[in-house]
């Protein structure tokens, strides 16, 4: 069983088109509190990215922000949270946020969380962090990226072992027990010529 105190969660700027995103994104927020985890996310106070802050900050948990100084002179830096880390640049507020952090969730967004997310899953799949990481699949938005994940393994992409990295759930409390029962699996990326 994992000792997760401390989540980090990749989420939209935007609210998106419909309200079962921030509903969830409020649950999330709710159910992160009420178990005492704190959260660490981009820095932002607008869209999901707000909605989760806020909502931890007016349950009583602990919120950390990390954000690039371009985005903060952009005035969309929260400013309630308990810690406001500036950083220089997107690739040193991943790893600050990795650092930070016990287990990754990606809610629903565009680009930049798919960006985040996979790239921890890169990270894991080379041994350079065993952290759970989970897509919080609301509203079935990940369906498609999860059918793709299990194309590369058919296609032999892509390893079973490390497909199975990614956990996902519809459910806040459902996936954080999830990343709570992960065990990282340690397995040598590179296949050999006469591997298939």
């Amino acid at each position: 069983m994992n000792k997760i105190t401390t989540v980090a969660v990749y989420c939209g700027s935007s609210l998106g088109k419909n309200k079962v995103y921030t509903d969830k994104a409020v649950a999330l927020g709710r159910t992160l509190a009420d178990k005492g985890i704190n959260l660490v996310y981009g820095g932002g106070n607008i869209g999901l990215m707000g909605v989760i802050a806020n909502t931890v900050l007016q349950k009583g948990g602990k919120v950390t922000g990390v954000l690039p100084h371009f985005l903060n002179k952009k005035e969309v830096g929260n400013l309630d949270v308990d810690e406001l880390i500036l950083v220089d640049s997107m690739h040193e507020r991943k790893q600050t946020i990795s650092e930070l952090s016990d287990a990754f969730i990606a809610m629903p967004g565009g680009f930049g969380t798919l960006e985040e997310v996979t790239e921890m899953l890169t990270w894991s799949q080379l041994g350079l962090v065993q952290k759970p990481i989970g897509l919080y699949n609301v509203n079935g938005f990940y369906d498609f990226l999860l059918r793709q994940f299990d194309t590369m393994v058919a296609e032999g992409f892509l390893k079973p072992e490390n497909r199975n990295m990614m956990l996902a759930d519809a459910d806040p409390g459902g996936l954080l027990a999830k990343l709570q029962a992960f065990k990282p699996v340690t397995i040598p990326k590179w296949l050999t010529a006469n591997q298939t």
